[in-house]
């Protein structure tokens, strides 16, 4: 395949594919853009090794020097988490970042893409991207809605970030025909919280059940992605109210700054994080675990 010149799979990757052990893709936006230094780096390592705790092998993915690495070591970890010039990456910017031999950090839509590349079944991310406030005067839909409709490996997150229309969202996913499985809950949960007032298309309680879902989907021929809603661990998750109230906080002052496009996440989970006092990026590492952990258990079932 002529994609393989610009794919570098890590030796123990590498392995675990030849030997059909279970391997689960991480993305790497969350290092460089979602947590400030040293957070982010102890998650990474945390999340890594949560993954090989279940018995699964961690693949996290980025793009370095132009080549799009399928499993990282620490120093390429700690690069990721220290630098300040990495560039994130989405579908639409993976061949310009590679034939520029520049440095990216994948989002949910482009470690997708890495991911399928390298037949990695099963991703565990956070929360995935959605549809803005404001989508209809603004047009702003994330790329990882897209992804999910046409690339064909299962993705596990808290739902979407509350900052997002969470309606809008599970309407353009239906609309794409991805299903949006939820987890032990009947409820679609909205990242720092585990109510979002929006039900899940529907719910399974196992990771077996899981797993025997996307066996299926997959003799079926059906393409496309599927999306693992996991509630953030309970004694983290924030109460709705207060939540809600920080993000509204936050909205505001991304209006009057007028930060928009791919600088607004960023800049409401900086201003979330203020508002909270910290808490919300311990609930943020949290439910990171533990959206690993049930992706390394779910892969361990498909094999």
């Amino acid at each position: 395949m002529r994609e393989r010149e610009y794919i570098k799979i890590s030796p123990e990757v590498s392995a675990a594919l030849n030997e059909n052990k279970p391997v689960v893709a991480l993305e790497s936006t969350i290092i460089s853009h979602g947590m400030p230094y040293p957070d982010n780096y102890e998650t990474a390592v945390k999340v890594e090794s949560e993954v090989r705790q279940c018995g699964a092998v961690p693949a996290t993915i980025a793009i370095l020097d132009g080549i799009i690495k399928i499993g990282l070591n620490s120093g390429e970890l700690e690069f990721l988490s220290k630098e300040k010039n990495i560039l994130k990456a989405s579908r639409r910017d993976i061949a310009v970042i590679i034939s520029r031999q520049m440095n990216a950090a994948t989002t949910v839509s482009a470690t997708m893409i890495c991911a399928s590349l390298a037949s990695i079944k099963i991703f565990a991310t956070g929360g995935i991207g959605g549809v803005h406030r404001n989508a209809q005067n603004t047009f702003d839909i994330s790329a990882d809605l897209t992804e999910l409709a046409k690339t064909n490996v299962a993705v596990v997150s808290s739902g979407v970030k509350s900052i997002l229309d969470i309606g809008l969202t599970q309407e353009y996913l239906e609309t794409m025909g991805v299903p949006v499985i939820g987890y032990c809950t009947d409820e679609f949960p909205a990242f720092y919280t585990r109510e979002s007032g929006f039900k899940t298309d529907y719910r399974l309680d196992t990771a077996d059940e899981i797993a025997n879902m996307l066996r299926t989907k997959e003799k079926l021929g059906l393409g496309g992605g599927v999306l693992i809603a996991n509630p953030v661990p309970e004694e983290f998750s924030f109460d709705k109210k207060i939540i809600d109230e920080a993000i509204s906080i936050a909205l505001n002052k991304a209006d009057d700054l007028n930060i928009k496009g791919k600088d607004i996440t960023p800049f409401l989970l900086s201003e979330i994080k203020n508002i909270t006092g910290g808490k919300s990026l311990e609930t943020n590492i949290r439910l990171v675990i533990s959206n690993a952990r049930l992706a390394a258990e779910i892969g361990g079932r498909m094999i």
